[in-house]
């Protein structure tokens, strides 16, 4: 009897050899999920809650570098070096950062570096990012600045040492390093 049953809507439905050549087939397509209706994306910035650790951090980026610190999300914590001209970001296993995530894209967005200026840039991503609440298709990022990617709420940071004189934390330029 048990085995004329039919599977619950919760159970495993195997797929026999031609649907499984059809799902093979449907795996080389972006499966990036979108956000259902009841999703949160009230924008409600954070306020300077950092942690120690991450005000360290910051204070040590050296110049032309910045920092995205996750503040939510599945890997709230992680923190991202800034460093180069290019940073791409999204599910991808080779993006610098990866975001293992059905709300993010494949390629979801890139960050570009011009001297000491960072601007986010979406790729034509499903669920969309975001720069303090308002979506975007490019934006320069300003110290502080939250970032939206799929579920993923990051605040973005450029190094003390760029920010005009009288906004960092001693206001002093670090542009000679540490002394010794």
């Amino acid at each position: 009897m048990e085995e004329n049953r039919r599977p619950g809507s919760d159970e495993i439905r195997r797929t026999s050899g031609s649907d499984a050549a059809a799902a093979d087939t449907d795996r080389g397509t972006d499966a990036t999920q979108t956000f259902g209706h009841n999703s949160d994306l009230s924008f409600v910035p954070f306020g300077s809650d950092l942690s120690e650790a991450e005000l360290d951090a910051i204070e040590a980026l050296p110049t032309r570098a910045a920092l995205l610190v996750v503040r939510s999300g599945p890997t709230a914590g992680a923190r991202y070096l800034l460093d180069t001209d290019v940073t791409t970001v999204g599910r991808h296993p080779e993006a610098d950062i990866f975001f293992d995530d059905v709300t993010v894209s494949r390629r979801h967005a890139e960050i570009t570096r011009d001297a000491t200026s960072f601007e986010l840039v979406d790729q034509r991503s499903l669920n969309g990012t975001y720069v303090d609440g308002e979506r975007v298709d490019r934006a320069i990022l300003r110290n502080g600045a939250e970032v939206r990617v799929g579920k993923f709420r990051l605040n973005f940071f450029v190094s003390p040492a760029d920010l005009p004189h009288g906004h960092g934390n001693d206001g002093h330029s670090h542009e000679q390093g540490p002394d010794a």
